[in-house]
């Protein structure tokens, strides 16, 4: 009998071994990707801001906050319709939270600057934090007072519920990095190229460090 055992004991081993594996295998699962909605001036920046970010998965610009349908970029910009450009960042829990996003975020605007952001003017481009549940709401809130407890001022972004987001045209999606050629007061260039341009020349960059310094997020001016 106990020969018999001692022949056993690899079999058993092994099967122990993989009875472990399979179990941790059905515990250990990804988290379900999240979503903030984030207004910060114009969304061509905000987009390519966040996808900078390790653990942002996506980011799409577009308009929340109005009252009409479907609006196209024309009638956001033309007023009317109560629209902020926004863009909505798709992330892994796992790797960023919510939190974080935000910190992010209130450092790579002004955040100081309710009337628009940097050369962007008027209400499509005030910031704004849609908070999609109380969740999302309550951390909004706590970003927000540490926002202002660093700066000695207070944070004058806006602090929303929850608003439908519509998706902007394909020509505003990934604007900043796309190849194709558009008619600019630059003249004829890359939407890259163009994108590039006007950011240096809004100043954004420039008025972010002159706003936060060295806490400035790590991908601006870069």
């Amino acid at each position: 009998m106990f020969n018999r055992l001692n022949a056993l004991k690899p079999l058993l081993l092994t099967l122990a071994i993989l009875g472990g594996v399979f179990l941790r295998a059905g515990d250990s699962h990804a988290a379900e990707p999240e979503q903030a909605l984030l207004a910060g001036g114009c969304f061509w920046c905000v987009e390519a801001d966040f996808e900078k970010v390790p653990g942002v998965l996506d980011a799409v610009s577009g308009f929340a906050g109005g009252t009409v349908a479907n609006p196209t970029y024309k009638q956001v910009v033309r007023g009317g319709t109560g629209h902020i450009e926004a863009v909505l960042i798709t992330y892994d829990p796992d790797v960023i939270d919510y939190r974080t996003i935000l910190d992010t975020f209130l450092r790579s605007i002004d955040p100081l600057d309710d009337g628009g952001q940097f050369c962007d003017r008027g209400d499509t481009y005030i910031p704004a934090i849609f908070a999609m549940n109380d969740t999302q709401n309550s951390i909004a809130q706590s970003a927000l007072a540490a926002a202002s407890e660093d700066l000695g001022r207070r944070a004058r972004v806006k602090l929303l519920d929850a608003a439908p987001f519509f998706e902007a045209e394909d020509y505003h999606q990934d604007y900043y990095k796309s190849q194709d050629r558009v008619l600019t007061r630059f003249g004829l260039e890359t939407k890259a190229s163009a994108y590039k341009k006007y950011r240096q020349a809004c100043g954004r960059d420039n008025r972010v460090k002159r706003v936060w310094g060295d806490a400035a997020a790590s991908f601006i001016g870069n």
